[in-house]
């Protein structure tokens, strides 16, 4: 099969219908063999019973729904596992998407020799203010942080080898971060190609200004684990290593201080040194245990569903 398309979405029945006539459209007229994996994230409209419907004329199309909300990484991670075409194309729901742009972004995949291509929405149609000048921060601080050099890290238009969907973890909400768990993971060709914006024409965004901030601490997140997901003890031991030290040399100091140098003065209980390198010791004990800790769940933790399906279609 040569493309999987992976669609989660929330509440969408207005679009589905339309979407499906598109992809279909563009799949038949380059006469792709192809695959649609809708991923109803526990909607409350019908947009489970338009799914059906649309999957009963039409054996392309497959669906999954989960028995409630569990969030749009784990819609993906759920379509990911069973995609089965050489290369995953993921788009959202809302038609802001364009599926014309799926041919180029496969031929990316296929010809180019990427691993992962992800769309650039130069031109927006969303809020200057509200969406705008804060994912641009947002994409600045990605950039920065991780060291993949993508203009829109939150497109959900992307296109991918198979073999990269089966081989990276997308959890809690690290769906805007894929392209760097791709990189950590070792898939390090990645590309950008600019698409084109719609204005949403049906419903409204699932999305507000509190996306930004949980955006900005899961890549404060997926920092820490790139560098120490494996070994956490490589930095809380490090950095409890350190503490340490710190307050043992005080209190030496403190101690030789008080024996030969000043052995009339207040004690040494008495003197906020000893106090402040009690701390440090004791801050670098915890430091070192909270490594110790972290090694020990890594090593035991077991493999859970992060979500429950609540009915599956055509597979």
């Amino acid at each position: 099969m040569n493309i999987s398309v992976v669609i989660p979405l929330l509440n969408e029945q207005d679009s589905l219908i339309e979407l499906h006539d598109w992809i279909a459209k563009v799949m038949q007229s380059n006469r792709f063999s192809y695959e649609i994996i809708f991923i109803d994230d526990g909607s409350v409209d019908k947009s489970w019973d338009i799914i059906s419907q649309i999957s009963k004329k039409d054996t392309h199309v497959k669906g999954i729904r989960f028995l409630k909300n569990f969030g749009k990484s784990q819609a993906l991670h759920a379509g990911f596992e069973k995609a089965t075409g050489d290369v995953v194309i993921t788009m959202d729901a809302d038609l802001q998407d364009s599926p014309d742009e799926i041919p180029e972004l496969y031929k990316m995949i296929q010809e180019g020799g990427f691993d992962l291509v992800s769309g650039w929405k130069k031109k927006r149609y969303d809020s200057v203010i509200a969406k705008n000048l804060p994912s641009k921060l947002f994409n600045w601080a990605a950039r920065k942080t991780s060291g993949v050099k993508l203009h829109d890290f939150n497109c959900g238009l992307k296109s991918y080898q198979n073999n990269v969907v089966k081989h990276i973890n997308v959890n809690g909400e690290m769906h805007r971060y894929i392209p760097v768990l791709a990189k950590n993971a070792g898939f390090i060709k990645i590309g950008e190609k600019v698409v084109k914006h719609q204005a949403r024409k049906y419903g409204e965004t699932k999305f507000g200004m509190d996306r930004f901030i949980h955006g900005f601490l899961d890549l404060i997140t997926i920092w820490f684990l790139s560098r120490f997901g494996k070994r956490p003890m490589h930095l809380f031991g490090a950095l409890g290593v350190i503490m340490f030290a710190i307050g043992f040399a005080f209190s030496f100091y403190i101690g030789i201080d008080k024996l030969f140098f000043n052995t009339t003065a207040r004690l040494i209980t008495e003197r906020p040194g000893f106090y402040i390198a009690l701390s440090t010791m004791i801050i670098g004990t915890q430091f070192f245990v909270a490594g110790f800790l972290g090694e020990l769940i890594l090593r035991n933790k077991p493999d859970k569903k992060r979500y429950l399906v609540k009915e599956e279609l055509n597979f």
